[in-house]
């Protein structure tokens, strides 16, 4: 498994917090905002792959694309930003060691705190 940084959705989350689609939220309210299997499904289902995977900073390109297995270290909702799922998983990328992950999420914590 070789979680890589998922340049075009560091560019897609980039582009959202530019534009105001940032919900300013805290760390622990991720676990209350993040979608669950059934809103990630349905998403899949109406938007696809290519929609599913801009909405994570990790890749694995050794897992099948149209997996969830694929994708990792989400930053939203599918349609905003949230602050807290980027503190998450800056500190779980640092936590297992995706130096790339890590820093691109702190720079878009940055650029979230400092209002876009």
């Amino acid at each position: 498994m070789a979680i890589r940084l998922n340049d075009p959705a560091l560019r897609q989350a980039r582009a959202l917090v530019r534009d105001g689609k940032v919900v300013r939220d805290e760390r622990d309210d991720w676990s209350e905002h993040a979608p669950s299997a059934d809103d990630e499904n349905a998403f899949i289902d109406r938007a696809g792959w290519t929609e599913y995977r801009h909405w994570h900073l990790g890749i694995d390109d050794d897992a099948d694309p149209e997996t969830k297995a694929a994708y990792s270290f989400p930053y939203g909702d599918f349609s905003t930003v949230h602050r807290g799922a980027v503190i998450a998983l800056e500190s779980r990328a640092g936590q297992y060691d995706h130096d790339e992950i890590r820093d691109a999420a702190k720079r878009l914590l940055e650029l979230i705190d400092d209002g876009g």
